[in-house]
C-alpha cells in the first residue's frame, strides 16, 4: 500500500517503510535488554509499517506498526467491526514531546480507517503510558496482564 508522505508544519513527516526500517528504533526503545528477535513479529510480512522522519533524516525518528487483527473480547460493543491492530510503536526519546508520535498515530488512525476500512483499533500499551492514549481518544478495555515485568491495559478507539 503506498501512502502519501503527510508532513507537519515543523516539517516532520509520516510515510510507509518496510518491516526492516523499523526494527533497530523497535529493539532500541522498546526492548533494549532482550535480544533483538523480541521484537521481530511473526505477522510482520502481513502488516503495515509507518515511520516519522525528520526532513534532514534518512532513518525514521518514531515507528509503527498496523495489521488487520479483531478485537481479542467478543463482549466489547465493537467486537464484530473490522479492526486494526497497531503495535511496537516507539519514538527516539531524545523526539518525544515534541508531538512525533501523535502525528504518527493519528496518521495510522486515518490510513486504517480510510485505506483498511476499519471502524475501530485497538493496541497493547504499557500501563504507564495509557494516560497518553486516552489523551488521543483511547479508552482502556479489559483487565491489566503483564508481559514479562511490565503491565499491560488493552486499549480501543472508534474511527471516524
Amino acid at each position: 500500500m503506498q501512502t502519501r508522505f503527510a508532513q507537519d508544519r515543523h516539517g516532520c513527516g509520516c510515510r510507509e517503510i518496510s518491516a526492516d526500517d523499523t526494527v533497530s528504533l523497535r529493539h532500541s526503545v522498546l526492548w533494549p535488554d532482550h535480544p533483538i528477535s523480541h521484537v521481530l513479529l511473526p505477522e510482520d510480512a502481513s502488516g503495515y509499517h509507518f515511520g516519522a522522519f525528520l526532513p534532514t533524516s534518512t532513518s525514521p525518528v518514531a515507528v509503527i506498526s498496523i495489521f488487520i487483527d479483531p478485537l481479542p473480547s467478543p463482549s466489547s460493543e465493537v467486537s464484530s467491526a473490522r479492526a486494526a491492530r497497531f503495535r511496537k510503536f516507539a519514538c527516539d526519546p531524545a523526539y518525544q514531546g515534541r508531538g512525533i508520535g501523535s502525528q504518527l498515530l493519528q496518521h495510522v488512525f486515518e490510513i486504517a480507517a480510510k485505506k483498511l476500512g476499519c471502524s475501530v483499533i485497538w493496541c497493547d500499551a504499557r500501563l504507564s503510558a495509557s494516560a497518553w492514549y486516552e489523551r488521543r481518544g483511547m479508552q482502556e478495555f479489559g483487565e491489566t496482564f503483564f508481559k514479562g515485568e511490565i503491565e499491560y491495559v488493552r486499549m480501543v478507539r472508534a474511527l471516524v
